[in-house]
């Protein structure tokens, strides 16, 4: 394309709303245009690139034989009800009414409209496993949405959704997905990790699920990887053990003053100790739902080494037949004699006790002795609480070890850009959804739901790949492969230059010719800006005198000469080892 003739402006100023730098620099390229908060239009660059990512997605779920189609972007209540989300999806799921006063929403996924898809025509095991996917627009009422086109309320999805006879073919089908996605984010030249993950409201709690996280500094999750032992979890699941500790041993209970010190921390400095040594106490009210629609709620006594913090995500899993999982009100402290900074389990027999699985049970430790400005020294879990669960309900630490207690994990940032998911039976079950099996029975079928952020990957390619100039594309996804700048005012080097230009794209070289007739600092802030794997410059001066042009790649910054004669075989191989063919 010639830039006399695109649809493209560049902007100098940084827009004031923008955080993170894919936000800044898709809009002063001319990539994206917002339309209000957290919603974009993507101009002419911007959709190349979606056109680039959807091709490849495309081409390695079609290799799986996963068939498109294109569902509907607003749907009923009643399919929503079916499944019981209609409720539990919150705020987040837009809710609008027609004519006629019936209930719809804007689709924010797809579970539902598929698996009534599948129920209208689908009967027999015979025409199992279905393997179907879209790409399609998406929407959800972020309460703030921040980040762009990151974190927006529209955005652009790729869902697909299978369904098996038995688990055997979920799983096999859940390898496909596996591999298909590490295959997708490799091709277009991303740094990513595969990481254990929690299934949020999509799917039970212990579902097998996988993220697929693209690394990035200013990514929001926390990643815990032990790459010796190829172990990688988002922080939320991350079963890590502590590092070995020096615990006291079990003594006689006492009674220490602590008036004011409500704090573990403030506790252990007074007493000289290591902060492990000492027990937090928290209070969480779990709400579960009764046969008559109504919820019935418990309190839970919550105890966890001093230097820990709860992972709600692990703690909301273990309730997983609850509706709601929340920290207890003060007025729920105050009603079970609970004096906030100074409780504990002791003489609490009547109350429900979790302990954390890095507490040894047999250790004396500092704890609540549940009388305002006391604690307790000597408090032994195993002696002392009567009944109790041990869970992991702990937040990783970067001292910890991996699961097998011995290799030391790292963090590192990562944007969730996809995740796949084990579903199960809960909403072919929950929506009446069946087949006949070999014995002319009906069954449930299993599911799968694997989804990709399109636009999120977008912008997560230029998170991963910039610098204080400008994006730096992967070949495979940048919006063309090589900006052709032109040096000079003669008609000789304009004709030349037209002659390389269709000489270049006849080989399919997808270029973008800057025939503006700008001077070189303007052209080569706007190629820097824009981000194109390679940069070649037509010199007038030069070409006279030598008859070389020059190469950029923006990757590295490597410049190099060439003779108009080998410059399509210099391309192929520049871009060879970008990961491009022609």
């Amino acid at each position: 394309m010639k830039l006399s003739k695109a649809y493209w402006q560049t902007y100098k100023e940084v827009p004031t709303d923008a955080e993170v730098p894919s936000h800044q620099l898709l809009l002063r390229a001319g990539f994206i245009n917002k339309t209000t908060g957290g919603i974009y239009t993507y101009l002419p660059m911007g959709v190349r690139v979606l056109q680039k990512i959807k091709s490849i997605i495309r081409e390695e779920l079609n290799s799986i034989d996963a068939q498109e189609l294109l569902m509907s972007f607003v749907t009923p209540a009643e399919l929503w009800q079916s499944s019981g989300r209609w409720d539990s999806m919150g705020p987040e799921m837009v809710r609008l009414k027609d004519r006629k006063d019936a209930d719809f929403c804007l689709s924010a996924t797809n579970e539902e409209t598929i698996t009534d898809v599948f129920k209208n025509t689908v009967s027999s095991y015979k025409q199992l496993p279905v393997n179907l996917y879209q790409i399609n627009t998406k929407f959800r009422d972020e309460i703030r949405p921040r980040f762009g086109i990151l974190r927006g309320r529209e955005f652009i999805m790729k869902d697909a959704y299978t369904f098996h006879l038995d688990k055997e073919c979920m799983d096999e089908m859940y390898d496909k997905y596996y591999q298909a996605y590490s295959k997708i984010y490799k091709r277009m030249g991303l740094e990513f990790i595969a990481v254990e993950a929690d299934g949020g409201n999509m799917a039970d709690a212990g579902a097998k699920t996988h993220e697929f996280q693209i690394i990035a500094d200013t990514g929001e999750d926390d990643i815990v990887t032990a790459k010796e032992i190829n172990y990688a979890a988002n922080i939320e699941t991350a079963a890590t053990l502590r590092n070995s500790l020096e615990f006291a041993p079990s003594q006689k209970l006492q009674e220490i003053e602590t008036k004011n010190l409500p704090t573990c921390d403030e506790v252990a400095k007074l007493l000289g100790i290591p902060l492990y040594q000492t027990l937090k106490t928290l209070v969480y009210t779990v709400y579960y739902p009764k046969k008559d629609g109504s919820l019935k709620e418990a309190h839970y006594l919550l105890m966890l080494l001093g230097d820990d913090s709860l992972n709600e995500v692990k703690l909301t899993n273990y309730f997983s037949g609850a509706v709601k999982v929340t920290p207890a009100t003060e007025e729920t402290l105050k009603s079970l004699d609970l004096p906030k900074g100074y409780m504990s389990p002791l003489n609490k027999e009547a109350m429900s006790v979790v302990l954390d699985k890095a507490i040894d049970i047999n250790a004396g430790y500092i704890a609540g002795a549940n009388k305002e400005g006391y604690h307790i020294k000597g408090f032994t879990p195993a002696r002392d609480i009567k009944q109790f669960k041990q869970v992991d309900i702990r937040m990783t630490q970067l001292s910890d070890f991996a699961p097998d207690g011995k290799t030391p994990i790292k963090m590192r940032k990562g944007i969730e850009a996809g995740q796949i998911f084990q579903l199960g039976d809960k909403y072919s079950k929950s929506m009446g959804a069946t087949v006949l099996d070999h014995k002319g029975k009906k069954v449930h079928p299993l599911m799968g739901c694997y989804g990709i952020g399109v636009s999120r990957t977008l912008a997560a390619a230029v998170e991963q790949h910039h610098d204080e100039n400008g994006m730096i594309w992967p070949a495979a996804i940048a919006p063309f492969d090589l900006y052709f700048a032109v040096i000079g005012k003669k008609a000789e080097t304009k004709i030349l230059a037209d002659k390389i230009y269709h000489e270049l794209r006849a080989e399919g070289v997808d270029v973008l010719h800057d025939d503006r007739g700008l001077g070189p600092g303007g052209m080569f802030k706007d190629a820097d800006l824009l981000g194109l794997p390679v940069r070649l410059t037509l010199g007038e001066r030069d070409f006279e005198a030598s008859g070389e042009l020059e190469l950029k790649i923006r990757s590295t910054g490597e410049t190099l000469k060439v003779k108009k004669d080998d410059l399509s075989k210099t391309l192929k191989n520049i871009f060879a080892k970008l990961g491009k063919t022609f």
